[in-house]
């Protein structure tokens, strides 16, 4: 039997070397793109079941154009058809940014807004509890301009602003009229300028097809506070400080109802009420002067339960918040929300600790009053009881 000849056995040999080389070579080609920062690598989307389908707020990525359409977020595909955004498509959509574009602790960025994005969802579906609960039905009664008469509109964002005073609406204002081009800049704009020559409109002021038409395509925005602070706030803001207005529209009466013994200096100007007699006014039935915007309950300033707002942010947390709702309706980059106060600027914040100081002032029946008024403000926003003893 004959012996195959060298060059065959060359030949197999080289064969047999070229397919281990052939292995290797793939085997680090998948080591250094998973070990090689800069290296895109696609990964096909995974639409999960509905349970996870996002249909509240939800912030735009840099490169990704989304859209409210009934209250949902939707993102279009690249042949018009639409679907919804899920949790994986989104961490997707993120992933696939160009990382040179992309900030430094992007994971902790994305994780943050998924935080900000759960919390709307849990704000909202426990006011939509709420409302069925305690004013079913309310969605399906026509919307008046009364109702509408605290929001104002902002149609280069299509943003609807309900003001709540003493709950940042001040600082709201002003990103307002840099939103709409009347200011360049936040910082620009004093406060009076904010409130008294804003040039913002108001909603009431469209027709009823304009209010029901923005009522149903721009991002309705509530900002609110805890009740007790809130109150403690427009106290010392009116009361406490020099005011020509306040003092003798309503320091004047509250003295007069509920001091005994008021001197004439008291009568005369209405200054220093006390936060005991102001409570007093406020639980009155029969007050001897009206309510007032900077402490009537958000529920009845701004119905929540009516409007259905898309974005429902905390005082507690302004800043944040407010910078994430900013990011997501498309606000100018160098635009975020101011933080300096400039009204009584020496005067110390109104905290929590400093809302305990004032309700001390009163007794356990007065407490507990006041936070009946202010009760389904509390439960709406999930304020818990700041005393114990209220029930």
């Amino acid at each position: 039997m004959k012996k195959p000849p060298c060059s065959l056995w060359f030949l197999l040999l080289l064969g047999a070397g070229s397919l281990l080389l052939l292995v290797r070579l793939q085997d680090l080609t998948q080591v250094v793109l998973q070990q090689t920062p800069g290296v895109n690598t696609f990964e096909a989307p995974r639409w999960t079941n509905e349970k996870d389908v996002v249909t509240d707020f939800t912030p735009a990525a840099d490169q990704t154009e989304v859209q409210f359409l009934s209250d949902s977020l939707l993102i279009e595909d690249s042949v018009g058809s639409k679907q919804p955004v899920t949790k994986q498509h989104r961490k997707l959509l993120l992933r696939n940014l160009n990382p040179s574009d992309a900030p430094s602790g992007a994971e902790e960025d994305q994780h943050l807004q998924q935080q900000l994005v759960d919390t709307q969802v849990s704000r909202r579906r426990l006011l939509t509890a709420v409302c069925a609960k305690y004013q079913p039905g309310v969605t399906e009664r026509p919307v008046s301009q009364r109702q509408v008469s605290r929001v104002y509109v902002e149609d280069r964002s299509r943003l609807l602003y309900c003001e709540v005073p003493k709950a940042g609406c001040s600082n709201w204002k002003r990103v307002l009229m840099v939103l709409g081009g009347s200011a360049a800049s936040t910082r620009d704009i004093p406060h009076d300028a904010a409130h008294y020559a804003n040039r913002l409109r108001r909603l009431e002021n469209h027709d009823r097809a304009g209010i029901a038409e923005r009522l149903r395509s721009y991002t309705k925005v509530l900002f609110v506070r805890e009740p007790f602070e809130r109150l403690v706030s427009a106290f010392r803001d009116k009361f406490e400080s020099p005011n020509s207005y306040y003092h003798p529209v309503f320091g004047r009466p509250i003295i007069s109802r509920y001091r005994a013994n008021a001197t004439r200096a008291a009568l005369r100007t209405g200054a220093g009420v006390t936060f005991r007699e102001f409570v007093q006014y406020l639980l009155d039935v029969r007050r001897p002067v009206g309510m007032d915007i900077h402490w009537e309950p958000v529920g009845q300033l701004c119905n929540p339960c009516l409007l259905r707002y898309n974005f429902i942010g905390k005082f507690e947390n302004l800043e944040e918040e407010a910078n994430f709702l900013l990011r997501s309706v498309g606000a100018p980059r160098n635009l975020t929300f101011p933080d300096f106060k400039d009204r009584n600027p020496q005067a110390e914040r109104t905290s929590s600790r400093i809302t305990v100081r004032y309700f001390s002032q009163l007794n356990s029946t007065e407490r507990q009053k006041a936070f009946d008024f202010y009760y389904m403000d509390y439960l709406m926003f999930n304020y818990p009881k700041p005393f114990k003893d209220l029930h």
